[in-house]
């Protein structure tokens, strides 16, 4: 089975039916699946700011960062 996606061309032999829905779905969702991946990494870069803010408040604050805060 030979697929076209604009200029580039990827040939692939397809043996089963699941075969050609994984490689539909490659094709169909691979921009999707980019774009999940950057929206992860950037929710950890996110995460690893504030994480940061926290230590240094808790510094500026003379409290400890290690100690976990009890919700009432």
């Amino acid at each position: 089975m030979q697929v076209r996606i604009g200029k580039l061309t990827r040939v692939r032999e397809v043996r089963s039916v699941g075969g050609a829905l994984r490689l539909a779905e490659s094709v169909l969702l691979a921009g999707g699946r980019q774009q999940a991946r950057l929206n992860a990494w950037t929710a950890v870069c996110e995460n690893r700011r504030n994480a940061a803010d926290r230590e240094s408040g808790a510094e500026l604050l003379g409290g400890s960062s290690e100690e976990p805060r009890r919700r009432a």
